[in-house]
């Protein structure tokens, strides 16, 4: 059985800029097709833009409140908004709140660093 517990998890920084923490995955898990992290993004921070040419992902936002951006649409959300994000889709998040932006991202298949594509400098 695998139980991990958020604060025991190492975090690490991915390729676009945002500080995770992975729960499950191949890495430290059974799972194999998927993952499920949390990232935090300071105040007044954001990503770089970029999108995953294989991995679909659904973001979960949890605490704060923020502005995303999928292929030239933006919209505001905050906490208990899910984003569905389809592959090959450039997108962009930032923390436009008062507190560190915070949220679950799933992964089918799960994260990897060479599934991520930089669009932005």
């Amino acid at each position: 059985m695998d139980v991990k517990n958020l604060n025991e998890v190492p975090s690490f920084t991915t390729l676009d800029g945002s500080e995770i923490r992975e729960l499950l995955a191949h890495r430290n898990s059974c799972i194999l097709n998927q993952s499920l992290a949390e990232a935090r993004l300071p105040v007044g921070s954001a990503t770089l833009e970029h999108y995953h040419k294989t991995t679909e992902e659904i973001y979960y936002i949890t605490h704060g409140s923020g502005r995303i951006r999928i292929e030239g649409e933006t919209r505001d959300v905050s906490a208990g908004d899910a984003i569905a994000i389809p592959p090959r889709q450039k997108h962009k998040l930032w923390n436009t709140g008062p507190e560190p932006l915070r949220l679950l991202c799933c992964c089918a298949p799960g994260y990897e660093h060479a599934d991520t594509f930089i669009t932005e400098q």
